[in-house]
């Protein structure tokens, strides 16, 4: 019986040939998404999971994918869709273990990003790197690789691990620390994985290529040196203890020991930021407080403050800034002249004297008596005035004359020795200049001898250049921004008009044949207000002091010297400088020995001339 029903197209497309069966068969390899391996069984190629990811663009997850195989595969075919298309033998066995999809991870755990806690994920981590040297014990099978069948879920959660933890180099390690979460990794950029065998999960720590990659980027270039330095002593975590202030940029700060040349060490005690705001602390001030332990097993902190320089708290918050007190000419004389004294010190109080709040650069080519000079400086000073606070501060000085220094002189030796770190010296020298700031703030008189402001001028060109905040380079390879903090310590120096001041005497290197040398002094000649100047050819002959008295001398010594002195000392002067530099030190040196004091010496010349 015929109906206008109309047909679908299916059974027009039976009806269209002889047989319908025989028109099928032909027609289904033509509708496959995708092509496969005529040995694979099609029912476990209809949906290739690589092309599908590749299409969508992104990275899914194993309990995603299931979704893309119904809506982009047939519908009877999605139920039996397989999750690796690398083998046929391979397949099998993960379907016949039902267990091991079980510890499928995430989506995010395969491809960058790691919802897991670190601790859980680094306990998973390195369970799954003692899995790769137990897996060969787990299958009855022997055989090396990736596509053997004993084992292949452990190897594949592993080999999603590798992709994640080796895709670029750094990579795994933000992951694992929780900066890198989010990220997805591009396509291409994994490292390939190791051929044959069980290999470790990361090679950088089991002899691989890369093994060095991580120890060589966070460790320093004195690392070394740290690792063999001796244990550290125990911290103090309870009673009174005293230090000076370092203050950090962020407003903390730590207590540095002064018989530890205010190193920075672990067991410092820690200051707050809100003690800091509180009592209105600066860097450089002597605290004495009491201490505790602080929490969560880390180092002492300060709980209480007793004295500030040895003022009680509410005395030192009235005291005035360095900044606010108002700078004179130095009027008042240092006297390095001793009884019995070497005669270098009766030369430098006749030709080139010393005010309290003096700028005084020492100018030394190399050999000259540098270090004997700045000795006899110390050891006049600490004689003839015991009131004034010495320091002497020694960067990048050889060991062996931080020893002799400490040796001679009595008083406080601060030194960061050439076997120290950069960044040492670039602390140290910040710390003590503030230091002496504090201290000419509560009206005491200051001395700091500084050796050598040249080498502090070269550690801190080396320190810019390493922190990344270089500028530009001058002549002589010295950065445009490498003097600004040298130039500021040495203009701390000055005579306060209420009381205090604090006195710099620094050194410069010169004719080292070192272009930087020659920069560096250029560009602090004229900052002092009193420059000596040694000469080569003095000291090659053995004459010392080996004074140019021509290029030294002290500017506004008439505010320095009493009236009747430096009549002396004009007259003297006029004497000399008519005269070879090597005669005329070499009859300075004469005459004064014929006179125990300078006052008699002048006197002498005044009667003559």
């Amino acid at each position: 019986m015929a109906t206008n029903r109309p047909r679908s197209p299916r059974s027009s497309s039976s009806s269209s040939g002889s047989s319908g069966s025989t028109r099928r068969t032909p027609a289904r390899p033509k509708k496959k998404p995708v092509a496969r391996d005529p040995d694979l069984d099609e029912s476990l190629t209809a949906f290739d999971f690589e092309e599908a990811r590749e299409q969508h663009g992104k990275d899914e997850a194993a309990d995603d994918f299931g979704a893309d195989i119904i809506e982009e595969a047939p519908r009877p075919k999605a139920t039996r869709a397989r999750k690796t298309t690398r083998s046929k033998t391979a397949a099998e066995p993960a379907e016949a273990a039902p267990a091991a999809p079980a510890k499928s991870r995430s989506a995010g755990e395969d491809f960058g990003f790691d919802p897991e806690p670190a601790a859980a994920r680094d306990a998973d981590d390195d369970a799954d790197e003692a899995d790769d040297f137990d897996a060969p014990e787990q299958g009855s099978s022997s055989e090396s690789g990736d596509d053997g069948p004993s084992g292949e879920g452990p190897r594949r959660r592993r080999r999603r691990r590798r992709k994640k933890n080796r895709g670029q180099p750094g990579e795994g390690e933000q992951n694992q620390q929780g900066q890198g979460q989010g990220m997805i990794r591009p396509q291409g950029h994994q490292r390939p994985r190791p051929q044959g065998g069980y290999a470790p999960r990361d090679d950088r720590y089991r002899g691989g290529p890369n093994r060095n990659q991580d120890y060589k980027k966070n460790r320093g270039p004195t690392a070394k040196f740290q690792r063999n330095a001796p244990p550290p002593e125990p911290a103090v975590t309870s009673g009174v203890i005293e230090g000076v202030l370092e203050l950090h940029p962020k407003g903390y700060g730590f207590l540095r020991d002064q018989s530890n040349d205010y190193a920075a060490r672990e067991t410092d005690p820690f200051v707050s930021s809100s003690f800091v705001e509180r009592h209105h602390l600066r860097e450089g001030i002597m605290i004495r407080g009491e201490v505790g332990p602080g929490s969560r097993g880390q180092g002492p902190r300060l709980l209480t403050i007793e004295s500030i320089d040895g003022r009680p708290v509410e005395e030192f918050e009235q005291l005035k800034h360095f900044d606010t007190l108002t700078p004179v000419n130095p009027h008042e004389q240092l006297v390095l002249e001793t009884t019995g004294g070497p005669v270098t010190m009766r030369v430098m109080d006749l030709l080139t004297p010393i005010g309290k709040g003096q700028r005084a650069l020492l100018v030394a080519p190399p050999r000259t008596g540098k270090t004997m000079l700045l000795q006899e400086i110390a050891d006049a000073i600490t004689k003839n005035h015991p009131e004034v606070h010495l320091i002497v501060l020694l960067i990048d000085e050889r060991p062996e004359e931080v020893t002799d220094m400490r040796r001679r002189i009595k008083g406080e030796i601060i030194a960061s020795s050439m076997d120290r770190e950069i960044e040492s010296h670039v602390r140290i020298s910040q710390l003590i200049f503030e230091r002496g700031k504090r201290l000419a703030e509560e009206g005491k008189d200051v001395v700091i001898l500084m050796d050598s402001v040249t080498r502090t001028a070269r550690a801190f060109n080396k320190w810019i250049s390493q922190s990344g905040r270089a500028r530009g380079v001058m002549s002589g390879g010295l950065d445009v921004k490498a003097l600004d903090i040298p130039k500021k310590m040495f203009g701390t120096a000055r005579r306060f008009e209420d009381g205090g001041s604090l006195t710099v005497i620094a050194t410069a290197l010169i004719e080292t044949n070192s272009k930087m040398d020659e920069v560096i002094f250029q560009e602090f000649k004229g900052t002092g207000n009193m420059e000596l100047v040694l000469s080569r050819d003095l000291a090659d002959r053995r004459i010392w002091p080996a004074i140019d008295i021509s290029k030294s001398g002290t500017r506004r010594e008439e505010k320095i010297l009493a009236p009747e002195v430096l009549d002396g000392v004009i007259m003297l002067r006029r004497s000399l400088v008519s005269m070879n530099p090597t005669e005329a030190m070499e009859q300075l040196i004469r005459t004064l020995a014929k006179f125990p004091t300078n006052k008699e010496f002048l006197q002498r010349i005044r009667n003559v001339l």
